[in-house]
């Protein structure tokens, strides 16, 4: 599939002059064009500020290595402003670039490239690598034998199996601990891992605690407050963010709020919920759990308590002694919504607003498990916790076919079949929904405590694939946490297995192999921030390249044999290896790859030498 040879654009620094404008500001991009795409009478942008067309004319600016750049400047009239590349040809015909790739039709403003002016995310998300622990089942702290098990917990050795059928799958105790979690930190760093994300870590009823039922302390069984605020300051000191979970959605249906007000019409508390009778005993819930009664969000005191200003729980766990590093939403994609309300935005600007407020060096992450793209466009998100975009098409094509799996969410049934083609054609579809600074903040899981693991349905030897593509591509990389370990599972329950640190010995290739890659990720800038341009698309493999000033790095991803070419022009210089097998021969005709599958090669290549972007008016002319 011959990508290269079209025009191409994307949101990182060698195509857009500034990343986080204002309103009023004049920012200035950048497209390149094969010298080879044939003559071009006119390069324009077409922007669509307050939904009325503008356009403005870019000039060439430079040609290196068999490209011609152009540059033009837009002004930024909108919080989200989009816009895209129109060429007129010699021949008069017109073709057009958006962020789904190359067209000769005209496009749909939903999918333009965007420049936001929304605040930025923080610097060190785009570089960050997340380490998902599911507290219950990461580590038992010797003090976890002195605490008295809750009424509702079923106790469960560290050995036993995990219950993942049935009534006491929520109720199945390990006894997992935050303390736990803080002796084991020399383990992610042997990994490399930037992030800690920490599922709820409030007491409720269940073993996942997405049952809330209060926001205003740590759960005792996880070692209460302090335990929080020693495992944050002791990650902090090893250069590690944390994360916590909140479920904006829904509470417990033991939540001090919920029983302050079912069967009692006229408290405070009554309008946090949705009620379906005049006595308070019948309410909405999520997907009509009764145990997580839904949030009405058109309460104001509700708005108080839980997300707006510096005395809400959104605000408490940020501020110092927890220090927080930011949340990740549960259920973000139904918050707010319920029949005719719809106060989704509001919800998730207040949220951001918020943490603004407290520490703007903070992100904020919501899950949504289809396609996100109407809800992440960088108003308060800066990222998305999704399927669509990277692991169903990965799963889709490094995936066998004769096991059964819910699919992430989808029906009951066989996964489906994907070529290499597919995958990027799925790929594009959603994750290019996104503005560019969103897609360098969205989750690129293979799995998490919500899905079957990986490992699961994997063909041989497609670890290294998998998790090569979620450390290359743009996004953040999420280990959860056992998959270093080569763990199982069929579905979300079954995947929450304990960690198995009795066999760190026997796990340490898999674990070297992620640490390895890990370390790909964190140590070359191209990979943390660069541009992605994909290079070739085949049945068997594929193959793009990160790009910034600095360096390149050339990605080879194989399901099975490939031998393929590229023109000269695809990338500049000699490849070095840094990772895998693959050969990479530049010859008088082109370029060449060939290689077996699976496999995951990676390479070093020179920077892309450009001129400085033009600080106002018209842009510099062309030089051979």
């Amino acid at each position: 599939m011959g990508i290269v040879h079209e025009p191409h654009h994307d949101g990182s620094p060698l195509y857009v002059s500034h990343a986080a404008p204002r309103l009023g500001d004049h920012v200035r991009v950048r497209v390149r064009i094969p010298s080879d795409f044939g003559p071009i009478d006119i390069v324009r942008t077409r922007s669509n500020p307050n939904h009325e067309p503008r356009f403005t004319v870019a000039s060439p600016v430079a040609r290196v290595e068999g490209w011609d750049w152009w540059e033009a400047e837009i002004e930024v009239e909108n919080l989200t402003h989009g816009y895209r590349f129109l060429f007129t040809l010699a021949d008069g015909s017109s073709c057009w670039l958006n962020a789904t790739g190359f067209h000769t039709i005209e496009t749909l403003d939903s999918e333009d490239f965007k420049i936001l002016a929304h605040p930025a995310p923080p610097e060190w998300a785009k570089a960050s690598v997340m380490y998902q622990v599911f507290p219950d089942r990461f580590a038992r702290s010797a003090d976890a034998a002195g605490r008295v098990l809750p009424a509702w917990a079923e106790q469960a050795k560290w050995s036993d199996p995990v219950t993942h059928v049935g009534p006491h799958t929520a109720t199945q105790f390990y006894g997992g601990d935050l303390k736990g979690i803080e002796q084991h930190l020399d383990h992610l760093e042997r990994l490399g891992v930037t992030m800690l994300y920490l599922t709820p870590v409030f007491p409720a009823q269940s073993n996942h605690r997405y049952d809330a039922l209060s926001f205003d302390e740590v759960d005792p069984m996880l070692g209460g407050d302090a335990a929080l605020i020693s495992l944050v300051e002791a990650a902090h000191a090893r250069g590690l963010t944390v994360i916590g979970d909140l479920t904006s959605n829904h509470s417990g249906d033991a939540h001090e709020w919920f029983t302050a007000s079912h069967l009692t019409p006229g408290t405070p508390e009554s309008a946090f919920y949705y009620w379906l009778d005049a006595e308070q005993r019948d309410y909405a819930s999520w997907l009509g759990v009764p145990s997580l009664p839904k949030f009405n969000w058109n309460s104001p005191e509700l708005r108080a308590r839980f997300i707006e200003g510096p005395d809400s729980i959104v605000a408490k766990w940020l501020k110092p002694p927890y220090s927080l590093d930011g949340w990740r939403i549960d259920v973000a994609n139904m918050t707010g919504r319920h029949l005719t309300d719809d106060l989704n935005a509001e919800v998730r600007g207040i949220i951001r607003r918020t943490m603004i407020d407290i520490n703007p060096d903070t992100i904020l992450l919501g899950e949504s498990t289809n396609d996100a793209t109407s809800d992440f466009q960088g108003d308060a998100w800066h990222g998305a916790m999704t399927y669509a975009n990277f692991t169903r098409p990965v799963w889709g094509w490094l995936s066998t076919k004769d096991r059964e799996s819910s699919y992430f969410g989808l029906p009951f049934g066989t996964i489906p079949s994907y070529s290499g083609e597919q995958v990027f054609a799925a790929h594009r579809q959603f994750a290019h929904g996104f503005p560019w600074r969103v897609q360098l903040s969205t989750m690129n899981a293979l799995d998490t405590h919500d899905t079957p693991r990986f490992l699961t349905h994997a063909i041989d030897g497609a670890q290294p694939v998998a998790v090569g593509l979620s450390m290359t591509m743009p996004g953040i990389p999420v280990v959860f946490a056992g998959d270093e370990f080569g763990l199982v599972g069929d579905d979300g329950e079954h995947s929450r297995t304990p960690m198995p640190w009795s066999e760190v010995d026997a796990a340490a290739p898999t674990i070297d192999l992620y640490s390895d890659l890990v370390h790909l990720r964190t140590g070359h800038p191209a990979l943390n921030g660069g541009g992605m341009r994909w290079l070739h698309v085949g049945r068997e493999v594929l193959v793009f390249i990160r790009e910034t000033a600095e360096e390149s790095i050339l990605v080879i991803a194989a399901r099975g044999a490939y031998d393929t070419s590229l023109p000269a022009y695809a990338f500049a210089g000699i490849p070095r290896s840094l990772y895998g097998t693959a050969t990479v021969e530049r010859g008088g005709a082109g370029i060449r790859l060939w290689g077996s599958g699976p496999s995951f090669s990676a390479f070093a290549l020179p920077g892309v030498a450009l001129p400085d972007f033009a600080a106002t008016g018209t842009a510099r002319e062309l030089k051979p």
